[in-house]
C-alpha cells in the first residue's frame, strides 16, 4: 500500500502581476525520503518552497501536510506542524554562546518558558540534547563561542542544528552550501547526509551542485519556467533530454 504523502502539493500556482511564477504544480513527497528541486535561474524553485513552507499564499492550487490542507497557515503553524525552513531561523542572539542558542531552540521546542525562580542549568537535559545536536553538526569544539565569532560556514551548521533542534519532520533546505568557502561545502554536505541517513525525517532540498543532488535525491523534481517538466530517479532525470534542453538549450542536448 503507498503511503500517504507527508507533503503534497495540488496545482500549485502564483502570479505576480503578469507573471506566472510557478504554473500548476502538482507534487507528491513521500515520507522519510530525499527529494531535490532543481531549475535553471528563474524556474520557481524558491518561490515554490515559500509556498510550502507558508512565506507565500498561492494565487491558486493547495498545500497538504499529510492530508491536511494548510494551504491558509501561517509559517509559524506549519512549523508547529513539523515543516522546518533553514531561513526561517533568524533569532540567533550573536552575544550568546553556540551552545546557549542551541539550547534555547530545544527549550522552546519543549514548550519550557523562562523561569525567574529556577537556574536553565537545572535543566541538564536541555543542554544535553544541545551539545548532542552540536556534535552533530560538527561544532561540538564551538559550543562556547559567542556566535558572533563563527565564519559563514559555522553558521550555516549552527542554522541546520537549531532547525533540528525544532524537530521538524520535514527539513526544507534553500541552498544550504550558498556563500560558503569551497573548503567548507564537504562538511555540511556530510552532515545533510547523515540525517538523511537516519531515515527519520523528510528533507526537500534546492541546490545547484549535480554532483550532490545526484548523489543524494532519492528523487529529484525539476521546474522549469514555473512548471514541473520531470520528477523521477536522479538515473533517469541525467537522461532526460527534456531537462537537459531546458538547461543548456536545444543545441546542447546531443553534445
Amino acid at each position: 500500500m503507498t503511503p500517504l504523502p507527508i507533503i503534497e502539493t495540488k496545482d500549485l500556482t502564483i502570479r505576480f502581476g503578469g507573471h506566472v511564477a510557478v504554473d500548476h504544480v502538482s507534487l507528491q513527497i513521500p515520507p522519510f525520503t530525499f527529494k531535490s528541486i532543481i531549475g535553471p535561474n528563474g524556474a520557481g524553485k524558491t518561490t515554490f518552497f515559500n509556498m510550502i513552507s507558508g512565506q507565500y499564499r498561492p494565487t491558486e492550487g493547495s498545500v497538504f501536510f499529510k492530508g491536511k490542507d494548510i494551504t491558509s497557515l501561517s509559517p509559524a503553524l506549519r512549523t508547529k506542524l513539523g515543516i522546518g525552513r533553514s531561513f526561517q531561523l533568524t533569532n540567533v542572539f550573536p552575544s550568546l554562546s553556540v551552545l546557549e542558542n542551541v539550547r534555547l531552540a530545544v527549550q522552546s521546542q519543549r514548550n519550557i518558558g523562562f523561569n525567574f525562580w529556577k537556574n536553565y542549568l537545572h535543566f541538564s537535559e536541555l543542554e544535553d540534547r544541545a551539545y548532542g545536536l552540536l556534535k552533530m553538526v560538527l561544532l561540538d569544539t564551538r559550543w562556547n563561542v559567542p556566535v558572533s565569532t563563527l565564519t559563514h560556514g559555522e553558521q550555516r551548521k549552527l542554522e541546520m542544528a537549531i532547525l533540528l533542534a525544532l524537530e521538524p519532520e520535514v527539513l526544507l533546505l534553500d541552498e544550504p552550501t550558498a556563500g560558503m568557502a569551497l573548503e567548507e561545502v564537504p562538511s555540511i554536505l556530510e552532515i545533510i547526509r547523515e540525517i538523511k541517513n537516519r531515515r527519520d525525517k523528510t528533507i526537500l532540498l534546492v541546490e545547484h551542485k549535480m554532483d550532490v543532488l545526484m548523489a543524494l535525491s532519492d528523487s529529484i523534481a525539476v521546474l522549469h519556467e514555473g512548471r514541473l517538466i520531470a520528477d523521477n530517479t536522479p538515473e533517469a532525470i541525467s537522461q532526460n533530454h527534456q531537462v537537459q534542453e531546458a538547461y543548456f538549450g536545444k543545441d546542447r542536448t546531443h553534445g
